[in-house]
């Protein structure tokens, strides 16, 4: 699949694009790079003249405290831009980095904002992508802050799994995630000792295994509800 399409098929999971919106959409010029895994993309400070669309990969936004303690903010996939913000807001106020191999399409702004003045449609759908960004943060803030650690894993394995399955990645029984036990205990807010806790409680009440960057799903519904999650606030559906 073309970089491009893969932005289509993402756009069109909120919004109903006709054919000439997703045509030029496909026109829009991008230029691919390739990152490695654990580097920056883009880092708090800079100026960015282009967005950075996800290919293929995992990455976070990130924030860093003056002692070095890293927050992971939200993790993303193939079909997001996770700096979209920056054609509005000149300065990156936090990190995007990559926590796998990444394949990115660099969209120049002038690009951007030239297609949304002329496709008011697509401006509506990167405008709700921005919308959904906010509801994902609000239902993090939440997952972070009052629920139980083990709650916290399998909410964040539930969103995850719910998001590649919406993009088109059968993920069954098992599916990858590139990510280190750090890399969770700062998106979950524990330590990796924590988590590796955490971990063996799920495995031994027979609902998840997480080994060698694979989550293996032994009871997917049931780990939703140990994780409270309700996809509401992800509006995959034109219609939510």
């Amino acid at each position: 699949m073309e970089p491009l399409e893969t932005l289509v098929r993402r756009l069109r999971l909120t919004t109903q694009l006709d054919a000439e919106d997703a045509q030029a959409i496909e026109k829009l010029p991008v230029y691919i790079k390739t990152f490695p895994s654990q580097s920056a993309i883009v880092i708090e400070g800079d100026r960015p003249a282009q967005c950075a669309l996800i290919v293929k990969g995992f990455a976070c936004r990130c924030k860093t405290t003056d002692t070095g303690k890293r927050q992971i903010l939200s993790i993303h996939i193939a079909g997001d831009i996770p700096d979209l913000q920056s054609l509005h807001l000149h300065v990156m106020d936090h990190d995007l980095k990559t926590l796998s191999p990444c394949t990115i399409g660099v969209i120049p702004h002038d690009a951007l904002r030239a297609l949304t003045r002329s496709r008011p449609l697509v401006a509506e759908a990167l405008w709700r992508e921005t919308l959904i960004d906010a509801a994902v943060f609000r239902e993090w803030i939440v997952n972070v802050g009052r629920r139980p650690a083990a709650a916290r894993l399998a909410h964040l394995i539930s969103e995850l799994r719910r998001r590649l399955e919406a993009i088109g990645i059968d993920t069954g029984e098992h599916f990858d995630l590139p990510m280190t036990q750090l890399d969770l205990a700062d998106a979950l807010g524990l330590t990796p000792v924590h988590v590796n806790r955490v971990m063996k409680v799920l495995r031994n009440d027979g609902l998840m295994e997480f080994r060698r960057n694979v989550v293996r799903l032994k009871d997917a519904e049931k780990l939703a509800q140990v994780g409270g999650f309700d996809d509401l606030y992800l509006h995959q559906s034109p219609q939510l």
